[in-house]
């Protein structure tokens, strides 16, 4: 914000705002940055006759109409390297506590309840960890797991030549059917919208632990519940859901995170994962780099 003040903008701090409200002072607005609060269509592109560019703290652009942006001129930029240390941090740290029931024997402690057996974890060391989508996040959290001497499958549709080491290239099909462990990093799109659906869980062969901390419509939330009954997974960390605004739940998602929040093997935190202090800093100086503010 004190950059952007000395480069003579007059800034507006707004993290509540509704779509509505900024529909209304759009025309005069020059420049948004934005997080994953507010959709930026078309419609509201077309009132804003005065706006240069839009930055997007952390990744993915999905909210935004960039196409219809760019047409008019508007320079759209994202800043995923600021955020990917600490989202390949969340998801390491929710792999650990899930596959080590961290957060479920201290909320036993906390009813004084003392149970080691019931309680015994998996060790992360010598699995095969299936990473999909190789980007930014992925490879950061590759970077992270090289102490434990895991075997890393990584898929990612439109990155190769990335193999090293521990590190190999693979198709969905092998890291279903190889993987200890499966981590999702991509970006949300009608591609990886409901990646991870019934024939996706029903492929997995060595009943892994499940983590998805990139975006809530990757995972198709029921299909993910039904592999859970099923025993197909070991177990699920989430870091993000379908719908995130909890005043907002249909009757179906209210028991689906009824259900979810009731496991022994489910881990769920509130989109948290990128979202350090560290992480808002450096996305934010990332941000104003690429727009050469």
């Amino acid at each position: 914000m004190t950059t952007l003040q000395q480069k003579g903008y007059d800034v507006q701090y707004l993290p509540v705002i509704s779509y509505e409200e900024l529909e209304n002072m759009i025309a005069d607005v020059e420049g948004l940055i934005l997080t994953t609060r507010l959709k930026i269509d078309q419609p509201i592109l077309e009132k804003a006759d005065k706006l240069k560019w839009i930055g997007r703290l952390g990744s993915g652009m999905e909210l935004i109409d960039v196409n219809y942006a760019e047409s008019k001129g508007i320079k759209c930029v994202s800043s995923p390297e600021g955020n990917r240390t600490a989202m390949a941090e969340h998801a390491l740290g929710l792999l650990l506590s899930l596959m080590n029931n961290i957060p479920r024997s201290f909320d036993e402690v906390k009813k004084g309840i003392w149970l080691r057996e019931e309680n015994r974890g998996t060790e992360l060391t010598n699995k095969t960890i299936g990473i999909v989508g190789f980007g930014n996040t992925g490879s950061t959290l590759a970077q992270l797991l090289s102490s434990f001497n895991v075997t890393i499958l990584a898929y990612d549709k439109y990155k190769y030549g990335f193999a090293k080491d521990n590190i190999k290239e693979a198709s969905l099909e092998q890291i279903g059917r190889y993987a200890d462990v499966i981590s999702l990093h991509v970006p949300l799109t009608d591609e990886t919208k409901h990646l991870a659906n019934e024939s996706f869980f029903n492929s997995l062969e060595r009943k892994p632990f499940f983590v998805n901390a990139c975006r809530g419509k990757v995972t198709d939330t029921a299909a993910l519940i039904n592999a859970l009954k099923q025993n197909k997974i070991a177990g699920a960390a989430l870091d993000v859901l379908e719908n995130e605004k909890l005043d907002t739940l249909s009757e179906l998602q209210k028991q689906q995170l009824d259900f979810l929040s009731t496991q022994r093997n489910v881990i769920v935190t509130p989109h948290i994962a990128g979202y350090t202090h560290e992480a808002f800093y450096k996305m934010s100086a990332i941000i104003l780099e690429k727009l050469e503010i």
